[in-house]
């Protein structure tokens, strides 16, 4: 294992408003998650994703992402970031306001073709395209990695497959890069030899890098309860940005076995408790989590 110095700090991207909504049966009124939005940067949050603009009839939970993404109140700050599927989830973003998107592609055929009903290559096309117009209005871009470890359809992914999709976005002028456990079943082995294999990539390519994995982070399922100590082996190979949702609401609703990601104030509560800083007042985030799973899981 390549172990380096623990950083200092964290920072967490919250994905609860997002993907800890779009799996979950109970519909939210957009009041609801224009607050829950509001309550998690008042937290301490520096990074949120709010919604997505897909199809509303694919998720018909975020069906209602133009009026949430606008009504939230913009904190100095914060980045409020949207997923954008393709070139009309763009328009409706910057109708919206975002000045920060996330995009997603998939390091497994069979998850890119049931996810997004194209191949691998399609999908980096079109986040090539969605990327150069977000560039060109002066938004920040994020992208995914799905099924960066096991597919539910294929099984292990091979890191170097994994790597080569990391140059591609990197070559599409994306560096801020998310690595998805999809369906939260990834071993810390798993992270090691992915991570390992990225650092190299790193090293060839910036062979004098302070930070060789900066922009690249984890999302990490917690299927098997392994979330935690995958994060540590990021933490050891340098990685400085995690993914998380609050209450461990959420999954992906085109990925079988995705049942919940990485619960915010678990994540958070390890770090502070190894000295590492999140900036996230723990107390705040737990009164707006715990509103939020009370509603979705009894429907009040």
């Amino acid at each position: 294992m390549s172990v380096l110095t623990l950083p200092p700090t964290v920072r967490i991207v919250e994905v609860g408003p997002r993907d800890g909504l779009q799996n979950e049966s109970a519909t939210v009124p957009s009041d609801v998650k224009v607050a829950f939005v509001e309550a998690l940067a008042a937290a301490g949050h520096r990074h949120i994703e709010v919604t997505s603009f897909v199809r509303p009839d694919l998720v018909p939970q975020l069906a209602d992402a133009d009026r949430v993404f606008r009504d939230v109140r913009k904190r100095d700050g914060v980045v409020y970031t949207a997923l954008v599927p393709n070139e009309r989830g763009l328009d409706r973003a910057l109708a919206a306001g975002a000045r920060s998107i996330a995009v997603f592609t998939a390091a497994s055929e069979t998850f890119s073709q049931r996810n997004t009903g194209c191949d691998v290559a399609t999908s980096l096309e079109r986040v090539r395209r969605v990327a150069r117009r977000a560039r060109d209005e002066g938004l920040q871009v994020r992208a995914y990695v799905s099924t960066a470890f096991v597919c539910p359809y294929e099984g292990v992914i091979p890191p170097a497959a994994v790597t080569a999709i990391v140059d591609e976005l990197r070559a599409a002028g994306i560096e801020s890069i998310s690595i998805g456990d999809t369906i939260g079943v990834a071993d810390p082995a798993m992270v090691d030899r992915l991570l390992d294999r990225l650092l190299d990539a790193s090293a060839a390519r910036r062979p004098d890098a302070a930070r060789p994995l900066e922009g690249i982070a984890l999302h990490l399922h917690d299927t098997r309860h392994r979330a935690l100590a995958n994060t540590l082996v990021g933490l050891q190979h340098g990685v400085e940005e995690y993914d998380s949702s609050a209450g461990g609401l959420g999954g992906c609703p085109f990925a079988p076995g995705a049942s919940g990601n990485l619960d915010t104030h678990l994540l958070v509560e390890m770090l502070e408790a190894m000295g590492i800083a999140t900036g996230i007042d723990l107390a705040a985030h737990d009164r707006a989590a715990e509103g939020m799973v009370k509603r979705v899981r009894t429907g009040g």
